[in-house]
């Protein structure tokens, strides 16, 4: 017999043959809409409740793994094709109503926007995510589609997905990466209309790579995924969409260039019209390189005027709050890759290095996706209001003299998708008393505030309900967990007994990166054993989370918290759950008590896990850190803060601090509240504060206000400048180059020759100095540039001005010629030390913002 390799295999696919009652089933299971409608989910586990949970909730597979026969019971089950009336019909009403956008935008028909990630996270039975990052793209999608935006996603089709996580008998993190069967999934290869597949190629130095684009449909909203598995491709190439982040930097570089590139020409083989592009995260950002080449294309345009257009219509999200956390390339090898496309851009070589350098004269810095981003975008912001300070004195010297909270990045706090982690039990109680307004707009507060209206008792049986179903889930988990391991029988049934279904339950579930301090809680162990040991309020942990797999120290993390979950006195106490997930994410948010998380501040871009939690009534007990400083602020009976937002010198001693913190939260607040009972034995504080939680944050910290906010800050605006600056054959745009080009030759020309104020510089409140500038300007004239008082109360050092006023001093006259004089006036209105500076800025029509890097000059 000839060895398999020798095989010449002809391949057909087998589909389910499903009865035509049951047809509308297939539509559902090709649509992920099902995943946040459990009336929907509930269709596919009723077929077969035990081969459901086996093909991890894939509907897909589940149909072509069911017998025939038990499709035929249910085409003749009068009261399954009632439930697949009414679930059809709910979603059928989501793909033709009208969202909020076109009711709100009308007049913004042509927008079409494309959103770029390397990672999605839309359920698990497509395992093309490993954390935040994908789960919060997913949710985009899902909030997208509730609203009806005009977006396309497009991410990569990894085979192999993110890795599913065990761990060996001493308790260290293993990996393994089982292989998709893309004909398995909800996911199809796009076709042309002669009936081939759609492949677009982009080319590496070592030959062409091919690229074949799938898509998954999320509601009204297609996703676009790129495989490079290809037959006609090198082995090295169809590794490349295998592991997502999986491989060193060279990996990397190659799997960005098929996001980006071959992303860009994805959506023109499809002959998507684009006009807003969103890059999530930096890794996509060689698609702006890829527009630039578009447009130069057959024109004779240079790069700097073809990147006006580009910018205009970018937009970049960061969310990474430090340095180290950035795709960071060294020149050379991008040197290697771009090395016969960089003529496409009609740059030299070191013309485009400096576009990823953060110093554009130091040859040797790396090349930075971020910084390719912001030079190639006019729009960026980071995920919280902290994250966007973080952000703006991370990136200052990209915009340098312009004072760091003037840094023209902005913040759009993230969210979730409600419907997405709500609990069934929850989601009853909110249908009961809120009606159906909650789910058709989850922004409206005044909606939420009938959650007041809930009875006690009845929330709280509720939310019961949901943690017995998380001990009954953890415990089978557990089982399944030791048999893998070849656990004594011993062992295995003690899993059976792990955890009370009555006792305080407080969650903690992450990437197990060394910022997130997934250990904290094991500082003081003695003290830790005395808060476990209390048999009258019995208080227990569930521990989840994958550390990456080249990170030694998050798997020692692991390890430490899964030996210590072993302890004969503590394992019925605390538990970790391996290969977290989404279906892990989901019992932990809905089931437990207290959400915790202990990030090093200011680390946690954003987070989102606590938000998940908070929906379900879920009291968050973190760090001041990421979106949990919005949160607490809105109402401290939320949850709790550890600390007070502080910065600490020495790591160490920060551990302790905050981790007595925690304790003492524990001891003196969170363990008493809960087991406060009245006479009923319902903790009523406890319910007022879970009223509380979801009255407060669900409406604000859900995508669907997230995604309205990109919609009306970035895309209309993004999209409303790219068409004014392409009109006439990119006119406006190449008008603005030049302008541009002009201002930089002549700038080193503008000085401040003197200033002049009235009075003496003694004033009293409701008074006002006039402020004069006398300004060479050289060969520009007044119209050409800004000039702006910047002015404000002084700090103690009593050399910088923390909440400035700027007010634009206008254009009085030309004194002598190429010098001018400007007039404004400082009104003070309050009293103390003040101060003032005089600055010179661009003036030009166009800008996208008032800072343009390296053009600002100060009196």
């Amino acid at each position: 017999m000839p060895s398999a390799s020798h095989i010449n295999i002809r391949t057909f696919q087998v589909f389910p043959d499903v009865p035509v009652a049951l047809q509308p089933l297939l539509e559902l299971a090709k649509n992920f809409w099902w995943v946040w409608q459990p009336d929907a989910s509930e269709l596919f586990r009723r077929l077969d409740r035990k081969l459901w949970r086996q093909v991890y909730h894939n509907p897909i597979k589940l149909l072509g793994a069911i017998s025939q026969t038990q499709l035929q019971d249910a085409a003749t089950d009068a009261g399954y094709l009632a439930h697949l009336s009414r679930v059809y019909t709910e979603f059928r009403k989501h793909m033709d109503t009208p969202g909020w956008f076109g009711k709100a935008h009308p007049q913004e028909d042509k927008l079409r926007i494309a959103y770029f990630s390397a990672e999605f996270g839309l359920h698990e039975s497509l395992p093309i995510y490993s954390g935040g990052l994908g789960i919060l793209a997913g949710d985009h999608l899902k909030s997208a589609s509730e609203i009806g935006l005009p977006l396309v996603g497009v991410g990569l089709l990894y085979r192999n997905g993110y890795f599913e996580q065990y761990l060996s008998a001493d308790g260290w993190q293993q990996e393994r990466y089982p292989e998709l069967d893309f004909y398995t999934l909800a996911v199809e290869p796009q076709k042309h209309t002669d009936g081939t597949d759609v492949i677009v190629k982009v080319d590496l130095p070592d030959g062409t790579v091919f690229i074949r684009v799938w898509k998954a449909q999320i509601g009204r909203i297609p996703l676009y995924l790129l495989d490079t598995n290809l037959p006609d491709n090198s082995p090295a190439d169809r590794e490349i969409t295998s592991k997502l982040y999986g491989g060193g930097s060279e990996m990397r570089v190659r799997q960005e260039l098929v996001l980006g590139i071959g992303g860009a020409r994805a959506l023109a083989a499809l002959d998507l019209p684009i006009n807003v592009y969103h890059m999530n995260e930096g890794h996509s950002a060689f698609l702006a390189l890829e527009r630039i080449r578009t447009l130069l294309d057959g024109t004779q345009l240079t790069f700097d005027e073809a990147r006006q257009q580009v910018m205009a219509s970018n937009v970049f999200t960061t969310h990474t709050p430090v340095p180290a956390g950035i795709d960071m390339f060294p020149p050379e090898q991008v040197g290697k890759y771009f090395r016969s496309y960089v003529s496409s851009l009609r740059l030299d070589e070191e013309g485009f290095l400096a576009l990823g350098r953060e110093d554009v004269t130091n040859k040797k810095q790396g090349f930075s996706m971020a910084v390719l981003a912001l030079r190639l975008a006019d729009s960026y912001n980071g995920v919280s209001k902290l994250h966007g300070e973080v952000s703006r004195r991370m990136w200052h010297n990209i915009w340098p003299q312009v004072p760091v909270n003037e840094v023209p990045i902005l913040s759009v706090t993230n969210g979730v998708h409600a419907r997405t982690w709500l609990s069934p039990e929850i989601m009853f109680v909110l249908d009961r008393y809120l009606g159906d307004q909650w789910a058709q707009d989850p922004t409206a507060q005044t909606v939420w505030e009938d959650v007041n209206q809930i009875p006690d008792e009845e929330l709280w049986r509720a939310h019961e309900r949901c943690r017995e179903k998380l001990v009954v889930w953890a415990r089978q988990q557990l089982h399944e967990q030791l048999v893998r391991r070849g656990s004594t029988f011993d062992a295995v049934a003690q899993a059976d007994a792990v955890l009370d279904p009555e006792a305080l339950t407080i969650g903690f579930a992450r990437r197990f990166a060394t910022y997130k301090r997934g250990a904290l809680l094991l500082r003081d162990l003695d003290r830790l054993r005395k808060i476990l040991d209390d048999t009258k309020r019995p208080i227990q942990f569930v521990f989840a989370g994958k550390a990456h797999p080249a990170d030694h120290e998050g798997k020692e993390l692991i390890k430490t918290i899964v030996n210590f979950c072993r302890d004969p006195q503590i394992r019925r106490k605390m538990v970790f759950i391996e290969n977290y997930d989404m279906n892990v994410a989901r019992h932990l948010v809905q089931g437990v008590d207290v959400w915790l998380n202990t990030p090093r501040r200011p680390y946690e871009a954003s987070g989102t896990s606590g938000m998940k939690a908070a929906v379900n009534g879920v009291l968050n007990c973190s760090i001041l850190d990421g979106w949990w400083v919005e949160g607490f602020a809105m109402d401290p009976l939320t949850g709790w803060a550890i600390g007070h937002g502080e910065s600490y010198p020495d790591t160490n001693y920060q551990d302790y601090v905050e981790s007595q913190a925690l304790y003492d939260l524990l001891e003196k607040q969170i363990i008493p509240t809960f087991y406060d009972r009245g006479v009923d034995h319902v903790p009523h504080e406890w319910v007022r504060r879970m009223k509380a939680c979801m009255r407060v944050l669900a409406p604000y910290f859900n995508t669907n206000r997230m995604v309205r906010e990109y919609a009306e800050t970035f895309y209309i605006p993004a999209g409303r400048r790219g068409s004014v600056l392409a009109e006439g054959g990119l006119k406006r745009a190449v008008s603005l180059a030049h302008s541009k080009d002009r201002l930089r030759a002549k700038w080193g020309g503008i000085k401040v020759l003197g200033i002049h104020t009235s009075g003496n510089g003694h004033y009293k409140v409701g008074e006002a100095m006039q402020v004069e500038a006398l300004v060479e300007l050289g060969d520009l004239v007044p119209a050409d540039i800004t000039i702006q008082l910047f002015s404000g109360a002084l700090t103690g050092a009593g050399d910088e001005i923390d909440s400035p006023n700027v007010t634009r001093m206008p254009h009085t006259r030309e004194v002598a010629p190429g010098r001018h004089l400007f007039t404004g006036r400082i009104a003070c209105q309050t009293s103390g030390r003040q101060g003032f500076a005089v600055r010179v800025i661009p003036g030009l029509e166009d800008l996208a913002t008032q800072f343009e890097p390296g053009l600002i000059l100060w009196s």
